[in-house]
């Protein structure tokens, strides 16, 4: 049986990357059978409620092997649902966000030649959404750091490393002043360490790492970046820069039993409908979540045709330096897919 994958077009430019991305996946012949259903703020103001999802999309995703998120707007107001993303990854335990950060051929490298992992710890942290006024002039909001969580995620992190023969995982924290929540984290990456002994840890405070990735980022190749939910979301996306543009960024979220795949930029609302925006992250997002789904050399294709139409040149859009709309780098993007399969 063929295996199915929901998909969530999403708002702004969502609806038009996701095309191109199903665009490039016929191109490669997949037999993953893609579901599209509604889920993200567009959906949301139309029909309101306590969900950025409606029901019809959870039963979809509760009967799918894996989930393909667009970009979404999740809406900054006091009392909007949680954002699409949060949601998926907490109802179904997607504990690992993974971003590979990896230069690619013929763009630019603001501070030089970059290869290695972020891993995003994807449930809790800061990101459960639980804030309490106390006062006119008093707010705060709760940080949930669990054993559980912290576990998994740095095993994780040591399998990452170990599949791409990595070293090092490097945990960010703040234990000097966060020594509860930080040092419960540090705990658990340390107990998981001890079942890798052919992998170090380095650790780093975050206000220094961010600095180091600035300062010196090569020292950290070949190396799995670690760290707790809203450290790492700020941490990938200056890593994103490193690469020259986040439109580069392919993201997947992993659970035991589930995963969802999306690029790891917004929905640039003021971008849609213009044919404009990089399609990479969001082609190379679904070539991922074809690996995952069991079709490897599919996969592998859609990267090396990437990889290829980047090298060029002749077919980028404008933040690689071209002049190419998003549906020319597309087309290009199918057509070398085609010819790595034939």
């Amino acid at each position: 049986m063929s295996k199915t994958a929901a998909v969530i077009k999403g708002d702004g430019v969502g609806p038009e990357l996701v095309d191109a991305m199903f665009k490039v996946m016929e191109a490669a012949g997949t037999d993953v059978e893609f579901i599209t259903c509604d889920a993200g703020a567009t959906w949301w103001e139309q029909h309101g409620g306590n969900s950025l999802i409606p029901d019809e999309t959870w039963d979809i995703l509760d009967n799918s092997n894996a989930c393909y998120k667009g970009p979404t707007t999740t809406p900054g107001i006091v009392g909007a649902p949680r954002s699409v993303a949060v949601s998926i990854r907490q109802k179904y335990d997607l504990y690992a966000n993974v971003r590979p950060i990896k230069t690619f051929p013929n763009t630019s490298r603001p501070l030089g030649d970059v290869d290695f992992v972020c891993v995003r710890e994807g449930t809790e942290g800061l990101y459960v959404g639980e804030e309490i006024r106390l006062t006119d002039d008093v707010a705060i909001a709760i940080r949930k750091i669990t054993r559980t969580a912290s576990g998994k995620v740095a095993r994780y992190a040591f399998e990452e490393a170990k599949r791409r023969n990595y070293d090092t995982v490097v945990a960010i924290h703040k234990s000097n002043i966060l020594r509860r929540t930080c040092g419960l984290f540090l705990e658990e990456v340390n107990k998981a360490a001890a079942s890798y002994p052919g992998i170090e840890v380095w650790e780093y405070h975050i206000d220094n790492i961010a600095q180091q990735l600035i300062k010196n980022p090569q020292i950290f190749n070949n190396k799995v970046l670690l760290s707790t939910n809203l450290f790492m979301d700020v941490l990938s996306e200056e890593c994103s820069a490193l690469v020259g543009s986040i439109g580069l960024i392919y993201s997947a979220n992993i659970g035991d039993n589930f995963a969802m795949f999306e690029p790891a930029h917004g929905s640039a609302p003021k971008y849609a409908g213009l044919d404009k925006v990089n399609p990479v992250a969001t082609v190379l997002a679904g070539a991922w979540m074809l690996g995952y789904l069991g079709e490897p050399e599919r996969s592998a294709a859609i990267f090396r045709a990437t990889e290829r139409v980047i090298s060029e040149g002749k077919y980028v859009t404008y933040d690689l330096g071209g002049n190419a709309k998003l549906s020319e780098m597309t087309n290009a993007i199918a057509k070398y897919t085609a010819e790595e399969l034939k």
